[in-house]
């Protein structure tokens, strides 16, 4: 369950009247996007001349078009106007779109993502089930080439890493195309039904990060690839109730204690065909993930235990059969999985990071697995962000390391270098400076980057600089003046005060709180408690709202509501020994943690201690439903999204990484669900899923349900046809979803103070 943030920092509608200067829900998804400009997939091109982007629209901002910004001239360029090359709205293949759902973009259209060439002088993007290559060395009307023409819907495209080959998924089979004469090969056969070659299986994409199942050695010579059988995998019937019908979904769905997929790797070599196997053992595990060494003569895998308590680095010959292990990762509780691994091909060497110290950092060893010594050290941590991972970029040559961090502050992430050499005994060196957030895009040969920025007060900025840490150029300086999107609202916009409080341990736990707009001492007014809790989320951030309709904060405030946040332990972003307290039990210690803060919320002056409110989506859901039955009379209305109730549903990856498996640890998971607990359940509960939701099953709404009608406990019902986990992301859905959880609180809470 990687954290849906959306459903905890997305905008909600103004019920009733609304001010001068409110915002409404519907402002929220219209153009222009109220953050300013809005780009994603920041990259520069392999030889820095270029940094590429995709933009939304400023007349659709939820449609993408391909751009470039030229460094040397400081100009900007839209490279692919995706609505000229398709004007209609590409109608996705469902395995498409269940591969967006799972990547949290599924809401978006347009250009969705795209690769730069090798050699920098072309890229590569789908569009509409199709693949297509930008010739950069062509006139603007003709560098757009269609490398594909199917019916079927080309997924997981990559350039071979010397570019002679584009490869991608067709019918769960490998394919490549050569670019230059645009002669197709294919490389496996026999993918379709339960079996797949070459793609992510369902937990890969959902719970562990690796959405690909092929890597291309250096040279070119051979592709490793995944065999994917799914049969070991129990068959689920899933019904997907849309508006007009309904569709029977048989879905191998991975339930926590239930088999897995069968995942087993090959390595392809081109010139013969030839096919050789990686013996990755027969106990039970996952294969986290794949890489080449640089001299493309073998590979290095990660393989983690089912238990998750194990990491095993091996090294395969590209000849196959018996690896060879390098080092593990052991702890009592589980490993995380990471993208932190880099090869350091003059030292013969490999970065990597390690929780293995309570916190995370970095380390070097030798290519045999030998430990070299630790390159940073201390009580915070590097950190990644979504899929970004925490070391931004490495310079061999001057022996330096490049990352983001929590040095400074746990709710902030700063930019920073280290010595690969002096090891832990030196610090890093700051490379921003700003009390917000910021994020990094570093060029290949760390010669310059991106510096994205933003905090409470500061929508998001982008900047070049070079790796001095100077400032060459404003991309977007996004200043929020009488221009900007956001202008209009700025009157009314508050300020969030951060703070500490201490959880029963003492450990401090970090909030974030806003007073209503207009506030007014001697008054008291409601709260909503905002709560996602999980080990996948952090809420509490020195940020802009950098979602597209990301003002929740700020609605509720405009309708005289007090707004707070708290990061419980379990959360991450603050070392082992925050997170591992939820480890065989959940929804206890967050409960216990979101409690300790109710109660200093209702010692504040102005507060109403009869008028508060929850609200929750996916594992925030969840957490609203355990807060408001295991406290009874604490909240007077919750609004829980897509909640999971009994994490006996839930996928295997996930859940047994905190809970084990319901067959040895039945108690944790019994106390973890929130069905015996129904007949707790006191003040008004909104139920909000939708009832395609191929994540968090609808079934989990369902059950809850039947537990509370046995326990006799009222609740209420919002159900979205067709819709899967992003019901509130989507244009259509997010609008009525936003007003009805304002409506909600306002009839049971009564926005504003109360004389």
């Amino acid at each position: 369950m990687r954290s849906l943030v959306i459903g905890l920092t997305a905008g909600l509608a103004l019920a009733t009247v609304a001010g001068a200067g409110d915002l409404t829900v519907e402002r929220l998804f219209d153009a222009p996007d109220l953050q300013g400009p809005a780009l994603r997939q920041l990259k520069f091109s392999p030889d820095g001349r270029l940094v590429s982007y995709l933009r939304g629209r400023d007349d659709e901002p939820a449609v993408y078009d391909l751009w470039a910004y030229d460094v040397a001239a400081g100009s900007h360029r839209m490279l692919v106007d995706a609505r000229i090359l398709a004007p209609e709205q590409d109608k996705l293949s469902a395995e498409e779109e269940a591969r967006r759902e799972r990547q949290r973009i599924a809401a978006l259209r347009g250009i969705v993502e795209y690769q730069w060439a090798p050699d920098s002088r072309g890229l590569l993007f789908p569009l509409g089930g199709d693949l297509y290559h930008y010739d950069l060395s062509k006139p603007a009307a003709a560098a757009v080439r269609r490398l594909t023409t199917t019916a079927s819907f080309e997924t997981d495209a990559q350039y071979s890493p010397r570019g002679r080959y584009v490869s991608f998924i067709r019918d769960q089979d490998l394919y490549a195309v050569e670019v230059a004469s645009g002669r197709e090969r294919r490389l496996t056969t026999g993918g379709g039904g339960l079996i797949s070659h070459g793609v992510a299986e369902f937990i890969a994409q959902e719970e562990m990060n690796r959405d690909t199942g092929y890597w291309w050695s250096p040279d070119e010579r051979y592709v490793a690839f995944t065999r994917v059988d799914e049969s070991p995998v129990a068959e689920l019937e899933r019904f997907e109730v849309y508006a007009d019908g309904f569709r029977v979904h048989r879905q191998r769905y991975p339930a926590a204690g239930a088999a897995n997929a069968d995942v087993r790797l090959a390595i392809l070599a081109l010139d013969t065909g030839a096919v050789a196997w990686a013996d990755l053992g027969s106990e039970d595990h996952y294969l986290a993930r794949v890489n080449w060494y640089p001299e493309g003569d073998r590979l290095l895998v990660q393989r983690q235990s089912r238990d998750q308590k194990r990491l095993d680095l091996l090294a395969f010959p590209a000849a196959g059969g018996d690896g060879r292990l390098l080092f593990s990762e052991t702890s009592n509780t589980w490993v995380e999985l990471h993208d932190d691994l880099y090869f350091l091909p003059h030292r013969r060497e490999l970065l990597w990071t390690s929780e293995r110290s309570g916190h995370n950092h970095l380390y070097r060893y030798d290519y045999e697995g030998q430990l070299q010594g630790a390159v940073t050290a201390g009580d915070w941590d590097i950190t990644a962000e979504g899929r970004a991972s925490g070391v931004r970029g490495v310079d061999e040559r001057r022996g330096r390391v490049y990352f983001m961090a929590t040095l400074k502050s746990p709710i902030e992430r700063q930019f920073y270098v280290a010595d690969l050499d002096a090891g832990a005994t030196r610090p890093p060196v700051a490379l921003s400076s700003g009390a917000g957030w910021h994020t990094v895009t570093m060029s290949a040969d760390t010669r310059r980057y991106l510096l994205g920025y933003s905090d409470p007060m500061q929508p998001p900025q982008l900047s070049l600089h070079d790796v001095s840490g100077r400032r060459l150029a404003w991309l977007i300086e996004n200043r929020l003046d009488a221009h900007h999107p956001y202008a209009p609202y700025l009157d009314r916009h508050v300020v969030p005060e951060f703070g500490t409080l201490p959880a029963a341990d003492g450990t401090p736990l970090y909030w974030e709180l806003y007073k209503p707009a207009g506030f007014e001492p001697g008054r008291h007014y409601p709260v909503i408690l905002l709560v996602y809790g999980g080990p996948a989320g952090q809420m509490v951030q020195r940020r802009w709202g950098e979602r597209r309709g990301s003002q929740t904060p700020q609605l509720f405030t405009q309708r005289g509501y007090v707004v707070f946040a708290l990061d419980n332990r379990g959360t991450p972003g603050r070392g082992q020994s925050f997170i591992e307290p939820l480890y065989r039990r959940m929804g206890n210690v967050e409960v216990e943690d979101q409690l300790r803060g109710i109660e200093w919320l209702k010692q504040l002056p102005y507060v109403d201690p009869a008028r508060i409110g929850v609200f929750g989506w996916s594992n925030g859901g969840y957490l609203t439903l355990m807060l408001m039955m295991q406290s009874p009379g604490t909240f007077a209305a919750g609004v829980a999204g897509a909640p999971v109730t009994d994490w006996k549903l839930y996928d295997t990856h996930y859940t047994e990484q905190y809970l084990g498996t319901p067959q040895e640890n039945a108690e944790g998971y019994r106390l973890s669900s929130v069905l015996p607990h129904a007949g707790g359940l006191s003040g008004r509960l909104l139920l909000m899923h939708g009832m395609a939701d191929d994540n968090v099953l609808f079934t989990h709404t369902t059950l809850l349900m039947k537990e509370l009608i046995a326990a006799d406990r009222q609740f209420e019902v919002m159900p979205y046809p067709g819709s899967k986990h992003g019901v509130l992301s989507f244009r259509e859905t997010g609008i009525h979803g936003w007003k009805t959880i304002l409506y909600f609180f306002d009839r049971h809470l009564g926005g504003g103070a109360d004389d």
